[in-house]
């Protein structure tokens, strides 16, 4: 008995499998760049959040308002909210300059995560005083391997506050302040389990300038009820995130911070920018829902027009947007749009823009002759520095370890009614955060398929291909290859085995196959194996067995063009629209049994899955969801998905043993694994409940080296 074994992972080809001429012949397939674009706009159609401009009323939104706001604290990390520990704020020294007094500062905003900061107040105060939080964008400044945190090269902003009658407090991020974190963990870090927890360094930023709040309501300097957000470029998008979160914010300027889905997933400037730009998107949102739920406070969306990470397009699509809520709450006179010309820079004329927002709504000051001054650079990065020795205590490097709580390995059920429990919650926790991307129905009845059956050496090799016959749906297969024993119907075969080839599966398919096939079978064989097709040829003679070769999404007939980092940013595209690549695989091999189940004469035939690494794990969750999968053959399978294939939030619930032991209730589960104790949960499942082969259920773990 022999099995193709498969290895890595990429988007699955939907297997659709009918007799010779069964459906018509389609257009030819189109390029796959040209099939990956159209996944993505696809898929920002079908975007599951709620557009705005489908919010009739202003009961409506006020309805709904506050569920948003918490769906966004979630995808921030940030629900619950985290505990309000002490800040432990401490001031490690101040200067005078120019009438102004620079206070250096320190606060946690959860134990051992510092904010550096400096705060910026008139040197005479006679009263309480609007306060702005200013959060800095991406801004490196480093001398002598030492940080002064991007705060140093804002400063200008905070001296012109100060100097025009504000309190400003100006926050370091993680990325690059004193103490140096990082933003960049699928930009460039390869972190994709990042997803999986659910973090994102967005919420980070967004729960240090929350906490920076609650700092300044600290201060008697500052009017609590006058307290304002803006910043530029990753400032901006963090500006964002507070404004939309809490209310004590009362006026709002973000610069260059956002634009929507379709220019970062469509046109791609994902590229430009790290992981701190963006929510896990597990509702679907696009970024002018952040937007509206600042209404019907004061809101200026501020951008230039030629700045090419943040589109003035997408820019302006989400100021018509949110103008229809900020118009059904009759607060329209409250929301701006300032357009400077210039790149993505910290340009003067953008600047003014900010000013006058913040002096009209914070201060009362209409006239634009308050500007006597522009924000000029006058501080040495030196000056403002916080820390003479950074703490030892600190978690900012590693913060992304513990921001999201990971879930704890249960323990073993007490009896089955307890077992039931946990695997409903589970199943209900992937459905409704994790593996969002569900097949539906329409998209198994809108194929096309393409049938090339040739005869040799007693195999029926049917070469298959599909394109839906006006757009790409969300499952569109791609290219597949069915063989099994010449002669025999597919109602005569004892059992279907699903392979799903990875790079080292398809090359291994096409050696073997190549020769026979042809075409771009042939075409990506390095060298033909004539004795692998004598084994596949001899198994076929001794079994009624059908055996279906499908190369993932990304590989072979389906691989997109591009370098190493095209492909990073590719990724990063998905998770985006509210999916992983990995999901949606998941998604597609849910698809490919589905559609085997509808064809005549499988009704009832017993389905195998096989395959390999990351690929093992897609398809051991898409078993969890579909019926009368008989046996699992899992290879050199990831036990987590901090290194194994991403989904969103998974984490939050469970890990890949626990996944483990919910498909051996319901199927053969063989794991090709020496280590055991990688598998003791649901071992111990098994074993708790009776679960045993006979009953066609159960793990087993076997040696690497058996085949079968």
């Amino acid at each position: 008995m022999h099995f193709t074994r498969v290895c890595f992972s990429h988007h699955i080809a939907l297997l659709a499998l009918a007799g010779a001429g069964l459906l018509a012949q389609t257009e030819p397939e189109p390029p796959p760049n040209i099939r990956l674009r159209t996944h993505f706009e696809t898929s920002l159609e079908k975007l599951p959040g709620t557009p705005l401009k489908e919010i009739k009323t202003k009961e409506e939104w006020l309805t709904k308002k506050d569920e948003y706001r918490r769906q966004l604290a979630e995808m921030l990390g940030l629900d619950p909210m985290p505990e309000r520990t002490d800040l432990h704020a401490t001031k490690t020294g101040e200067f005078e300059q120019d009438g102004v007094i620079i206070e250096k500062l320190h606060y946690q905003s959860k134990p051992g995560l510092y904010v550096t900061a400096n705060l910026y107040r008139p040197k005479d105060v006679k009263g309480p005083l609007p306060a702005v939080l200013y959060m800095c964008g991406h801004s490196s400044n480093v001398k002598a391997g030492i940080s002064y945190g991007n705060k140093a090269g804002y400063e200008h902003h905070g001296m012109w506050y100060a100097k025009h009658g504000f309190v400003c407090l100006m926050v370091d991020t993680v990325q690059l302040g004193e103490i140096q974190g990082v933003h960049h963990g699928t930009h460039r870090l390869g972190r994709w389990w990042w997803l999986s927890r659910g973090y994102t360094p967005a919420g980070v930023e967004a729960w240090a300038g929350i906490r920076g709040l609650d700092y300044l309501e600290t201060r008697p300097e500052v009017d609590k009820t006058k307290m304002g957000v803006t910043g530029r470029s990753g400032g901006g998008a963090y500006s964002w995130w507070v404004a939309a979160l809490d209310e004590r914010i009362q006026c709002a300027a973000p610069t260059a911070g956002i634009t929507d889905l379709h220019t970062h997933v469509v046109d791609g400037v994902v590229s430009g920018h790290c992981d701190c730009m963006y929510m896990v998107n597990t509702y679907g949102w696009d970024y002018d829902k952040v937007a509206a739920l600042v209404a019907p406070r004061p809101l200026l969306i501020a951008n230039t027009d030629k700045d090419t990470i943040f589109p003035i397009e997408g820019v302006f699509r989400i100021h018509q947007n949110v103008r229809h809520i900020y118009q059904l709450l009759e607060a329209e006179k409250n929301l701006g749009f300032h357009i400077a010309e210039g790149p993505h820079a910290d340009v003067q004329p953008l600047n003014v823009g900010e000013f006058h927002w913040m002096t009209r709504f914070l201060q009362g000051a209409e006239a634009m002759s308050t500007f006597d001054s522009a924000a000029v650079k006058s501080i040495e990065m030196e000056k403002l520095k916080v820390f003479e020795e950074l703490p030892k205590d600190e978690i900012n490097t590693r913060i992304d370890e513990s921001f999201v709580a990971k879930a704890e390995t249960p323990a073993l059920p007490e009896n089955e009614a307890k077992w039931n429990q946990q695997r409903d919650a589970w199943l209900k926790a992937l459905k409704e955060k994790s593996l969002r991307l569900k097949p539906a129905a329409q998209d198994y009845n809108n194929f096309n398929l393409n049938q090339h059956g040739t005869e040799i050496e007693g195999l029926r090799i049917r070469d298959m291909s599909t394109w839906s016959n006006k757009k790409m749906i969300a499952h569109d297969p791609g290219a597949f290859w069915i063989i099994h024993r010449d002669g025999l119907k597919l109602d005569q075969l004892d059992l279907v085995v699903l392979n799903i080839l990875d790079e080292e599966g398809w090359k291994k398919f096409a050696n073997t196959f190549g020769k026979h096939i042809g075409g771009e079978v042939a075409d990506a064989a390095t060298q033909y194996d004539e004795e692998a097709f004598e084994a596949e040829t001899k198994m076929h003679k001794n079994f009624k067995w059908g055996m279906v070769y499908v190369p993932v999404f990304g590989v072979g007939p389906s691989a997109w063009q591009g370098d190493e980092k095209d492909n990073i940013q590719q990724l990063r595209r998905f998770y985006l629209l509210g999916q992983t690549l990995d999901e949606k695989r998941v998604a597609d091999i849910r698809s490919v049994v589905k559609n085997l189940r509808s064809i005549g004469g499988l009704e009832n035939t017993k389905f195998w899955l096989q395959a390999s690494g990351d690929q093992a794990v897609n398809a051991l969750y898409a078993s969890l969801f579909e019926a009368n999968i008989a046996r699992l053959d899992l290879h050199e399978m990831p036990a987590s998905h901090m290194d194994g294939p991403a989904y969103l939030n998974i984490l939050k619930y469970m890990d890949v043993p626990q996944a483990v032991a919910v498909a051996a209730e319901k199927s053969r589960v063989i794991i090709y694994e020496a280590d055991e104790a990688k598998w003791q949960y649901p071992v111990g499942v098994a074993e708790k409940l009776g679960w045993t082969k006979e009953k066609g259920q159960g793990l087993q773990l076997r040696d690497p080296s058996q085949k079968h």
